[in-house]
């Protein structure tokens, strides 16, 4: 079985990929499990960022590496929080305050403007020199509750509401959510490349 860092201690990222990844002959194991610390994200687009994370990952872990970089974009607010998802109300991670901000930018705006998409890019690197990295990317469209609903998933899912849905991405079971999300999509686009390399 082969090893390979993911490049993230994010806890929500962790159990989707955990459970993306069952069963198909890979052993993931966290940064964070080895000692290594979260890079300093100063990519201007998800693409830059999966690559630096899986870079820092590689170099220190001397393992392959899996990173990704993913984010809700509201084209009614310019694509924000797009790069800046996880830190939207300033502080890193803090949902909450992250869901409230995107709320109170939204105020007021109609259905038809509170389209939305989260988007996943996963970086696959074989080695920390890897010249031609896997990428892969998957979108996942829908659009901004007036209000959170649902206790399961994290970040914005109680307030996305995929399109074709009737329950919220924090509603949806486990299993039908992996299979829809941007994570899911971009998973499945990336097997389909390392079976293509």
């Amino acid at each position: 079985m082969q090893r390979i860092v993911l490049a993230s201690s994010n806890r929500g990222k962790l159990a989707e990929f955990g459970a993306l990844l069952a069963g198909n002959g890979c052993g993931l194991i966290t940064q964070s499990s080895l000692g290594i610390g979260d890079i300093e994200e100063t990519g201007l687009s998800f693409v830059e960022n999966a690559l630096l994370k899986a870079r820092h990952a590689a170099r220190a872990s001397a393992m392959p590496a899996l990173a990704d970089d993913s984010g809700l974009c509201v084209p009614a607010l310019g694509g924000a929080p797009g790069l800046h998802s996880a830190r939207y109300a300033g502080g890193h991670g803090d949902s909450a305050a992250n869901n409230a901000r995107l709320l109170q930018a939204l105020h007021g705006l109609p259905e038809v403007q509170r389209d939305a998409f989260f988007i996943c890019v996963l970086v696959l690197l074989r080695g920390v020199d890897d010249p031609a990295p896997l990428i892969a990317e998957g979108r996942w469209h829908g659009r901004i509750l007036d209000a959170p609903r649902g206790t399961r998933g994290f970040g914005y899912d109680p307030l996305f509401l995929p399109h074709g849905q009737s329950l919220s991405a924090a509603e949806l079971d486990p299993g039908l959510k992996n299979r829809l999300s941007h994570r899911g999509q971009a998973l499945a686009r990336l097997r389909e490349a390392i079976g293509k390399a």
